[in-house]
């Protein structure tokens, strides 16, 4: 049996670290389903298992440790952003702002708690010099254990060494201390407020639903009208078009009892119905324009035409715009409509085709046919993830996470981060892939199982880590007034401001979730987030906030060592 006994003993060993990540893993899960009050933490559980398992000294080499977490935690917030950059610069141009502005009172609220802290409970009198100074910064590691961030954990280290030098003191000790609780007390916190604010889940989905289906921009609307006007006859659809400074498609045309496929020099006549497909909003001006609605029974006229849903899979085909494939001139046929990302989307001739759209294409049956083979419509080829895409996404974020933005007055540069880095760039490269001809596209199923992938190595290395010396931490010196302190500044401040955007700002609650987790930098609580709202707004609002509060995170877990423990 010492073969069994070397498995689960000898830290060095590939197979004790691979079984253990697995055993931790597995029953962390596992033990995330059980309910209490109908409240479950999900894959949150990983991290106590890990804390149980390094506490029963079932761990590993410490690079090791770090590089998986590290590495996980990157393969999380990458595939975050991949998923939420096509939407991400659209919300932060709607309501971005005011939510970042939310995000960043909560870190300032942070801060302004553990300094409070300091002077009432660890302050010896007079300046912040020595043991003070050691004992701020010891703050400071609670504090970054409180929003559970560890690069600024990492950041505030290297600080410490810049002022301390080899006597800095071990802030990882506060941050075990108050990782635990603040990974539960965001989660709580954002559960009280739910409570507080009485907001019933239902109606959040339903006001999210209600919100998307009644964007008049991007909503298509179809209708079938007959030309009154007559100021329209022999005018081309590219002369209406522009006199009446509206973008609409044509998808076929009734003259003389006759369908057929029209371009933008077909002519008009008085008397001519045409089935029209414009942006919700713009329905209206048409109409008044064109003429009266009337009813055509197209599928019954003479010329056979098909209306089917063609899928880009052609890699070609990536951010080139509508209106320069010339579909019904070239073509003979007309697309009306794009299904991207679970959204209807009008095809305006100036929007940029992504691989993964669904096009409503219209036209004779032969032409349409021709028109999918040039799109690809392959749905077997989008089964299999671009992974060059992303590890050349994950390579650049990198190189951008660990460049050094120097700040005047602050002797040491502070940086974005393995976390920080990845995601700006996953953003970036979602929205803008297209331009360098990156096709960024993965299904959601695979998408979903890169990010659970990441964010459960990611809490099992934490927990393993922490574990270790968490009991003796707790037992011994300040231990158990860093946990409460910890816990005090994670629930505070987002009790204060999650209150202010939900009764004042009316914020939707699912939002307002991915909001925390983002300003918290916390990927369980974005992970409950989402598991609680079966949508993608936590998502969105995760990362409308995230690059922001990493930013200031990493930079005020700095600030407050260079500025005040070296006055």
């Amino acid at each position: 049996m010492d073969w069994l006994i070397n498995l689960f003993t000898d830290n060095d060993s590939i197979a004790h670290i691979v079984l253990l990540y697995a055993l931790v893993i597995s029953i962390g899960i596992a033990l995330g389903r059980i309910k209490i009050g109908g409240i479950s933490l999900g894959v949150t559980f990983v991290l106590f298992a890990g804390i149980l398992a390094g506490h029963l000294e079932l761990t590993g080499t410490t690079n090791i440790l770090t590089y998986v977490q590290d590495f996980g935690l990157i393969l999380f917030v990458y595939c975050i952003g991949l998923q939420v950059g096509p939407g991400f610069f659209e919300s932060l141009r709607d309501a971005g702002i005011k939510m970042n502005l939310l995000a960043a009172s909560i870190v300032l609220l942070n801060v302004a708690c553990t300094i409070g802290l300091f002077f009432l409970i660890f302050w010896e009198g007079g300046p912040i010099v020595g043991q003070n100074a050691r004992n701020l910064a010891m703050m400071v590691g609670v504090l970054c254990g409180a929003i559970t961030n560890t690069p600024g954990l990492g950041a505030a280290n290297e600080a410490c060494s810049t002022v301390f030098g080899t006597d800095a003191p071990p802030i990882a000790n506060g941050y075990a201390c108050a990782y635990p609780l603040g990974v539960v007390g965001i989660i709580l916190a954002t559960i009280a407020i739910r409570m507080i604010c009485s907001v019933k889940l239902k109606k959040e989905q339903e006001q999210i639903e209600q919100e998307r289906a009644e964007n008049p921009h991007a909503k298509p609307h179809k209708m079938t009208l007959e030309v009154k006007n007559p100021a329209l006859s022999d005018r081309t659809l590219l002369q209406v078009s522009q006199f009446l400074g509206r973008d609409f498609v044509v998808s076929r045309i009734l003259h003389e009892g006759h369908v057929s496929i029209p371009n933008r020099d077909t002519v008009l006549h008085v008397g001519d119905r045409m089935f029209i497909v414009c942006a919700q909003d713009a329905a209206e001006a048409i109409t008044a324009f064109i003429g009266e609605p009337c009813e055509v029974e197209w599928e019954e006229q003479d010329v056979p035409l098909v209306s089917k849903h063609i899928l880009v899979t052609q890699p070609s085909m990536n951010g080139k715009t509508f209106g320069s494939l010339h579909f019904s001139s070239v073509y003979g046929v007309n697309v009306t409509r794009i299904r991207r990302n679970g959204m209807n989307l009008y095809a305006d001739r100036n929007l940029h085709m992504q691989v993964g759209d669904k096009i409503v294409v219209v036209g004779p049956e032969d032409a349409v046919d021709r028109v999918a083979s040039m799109m690809g419509n392959s749905v077997k080829s989008l089964e299999h993830p671009n992974l060059s895409a992303i590890f050349v996404g994950i390579f650049v974020g990198i190189i951008f996470g660990m460049m050094p933005i120097a700040i005047p007055g602050i002797p040491t540069p502070v940086k974005l981060g393995l976390a920080g880095g990845p995601l700006i760039v996953a953003i970036l490269v979602g929205r803008f892939g297209y331009r360098a001809h990156m096709v960024t596209y993965t299904t959601t199923s695979a998408n979903l199982m890169l990010r659970e992938i990441g964010l459960v190595l990611f809490l099992a290395s934490v927990g393993i880590k922490a574990g270790a010396s968490f009991w003796d931490t707790v037992v011994s010196g300040d231990g158990l007034t860093y946990v409460w302190c910890g816990f005090l500044i994670t629930v505070i401040p987002i009790l204060i401001v999650g209150c202010i955007a939900r009764l004042r700002y009316k914020l939707n609650y699912f939002t307002l979730m991915g909001l925390i987790a983002g300003s918290t930098t916390d990927p369980p609580a974005l992970a409950y987030a989402t598991q609680t709202a079966n949508n993608d707004a936590p998502a969105v609002g995760y990362s409308t906030v995230y690059p922001l509060s990493m930013f200031l995170r990493i930079l005020t877990a700095q600030l407050i060592i260079l500025l005040l423990c070296a006055a």
